[in-house]
């Protein structure tokens, strides 16, 4: 897929379900659960022993039908593992200037955490495609205004204290999409799809 193609779906979905797997059968079952809810964009986080081979296999399972990604990745030697595995998009918790030479060199998008504005700038000249709002659970949904008065070019993802009470304001504050964890993907299949189901839909309303 090129890389258009991947940045669009994700924006108009609105959410990426991040993904602390124990392994590749709970990573596909919380997959199929987002799915089915309407989310189709799935961040497997590299604290999970063993993340590149659940990319491998989930990409097998589902090939272009889920957008699988590759979270917590903190250098380029890692990141290139992911994009190996199958990974299409690039996902930190911090910027690294080597790991957005990685995936620029590789048309691969990267979107790295960041919290002040001097970051933020920093990994938008190295050429990040989205930037993560990390933590956004320290400032809330107010500081995407903040950021976005001086920086109104900014695309933003916050991760970390986006919920279902919440979402629909980090949207209209002028967020891109939200990255949703354990708020989102814990709890049986039939719960997670209920909660995707809701996410989505509250991210359509707060666009309108």
């Amino acid at each position: 897929m090129k890389k258009y193609d991947i940045l669009k779906r994700i924006e108009d979905t609105g959410i990426v379900a991040v993904v602390r797997a124990e392994n590749d059968e709970q990573a596909k079952n919380i997959a199929y659960a987002c799915m089915d809810g309407g989310i189709d964009a799935i961040e497997i986080a590299f604290t999970v022993p063993g993340a590149h081979k659940v990319i491998e296999s989930l990409v097998e399972v589902f090939g272009n039908d889920l957008l699988v990604g590759a979270g917590t990745v903190l250098d380029s030697e890692t990141a290139r593992i992911a994009i190996l595995a199958g990974a299409k998009y690039i996902v930190s918790p911090v910027f690294d200037l080597d790991t957005a030479k990685l995936c620029n060199r590789y048309q691969i998008p990267y979107m790295p955490g960041c919290m002040t504005l001097t970051e933020m700038i920093t990994a938008m000249e190295a050429g990040a495609d989205i930037i993560k709002v990390f933590p956004g659970s320290v400032f809330g949904p107010s500081f995407i205004k903040a950021i976005k008065d001086p920086l109104p070019q900014a695309v933003l993802m916050p991760t970390g204290g986006v919920n279902l009470d919440n979402v629909d304001e980090w949207i209209s504050n002028g967020c891109v999409a939200v990255g949703v964890g354990g708020s989102l993907t814990k709890g049986s299949k039939e719960e997670i799809t209920k909660i995707a189901k809701q996410f989505v839909e509250k991210i359509k309303e707060a666009r309108k």
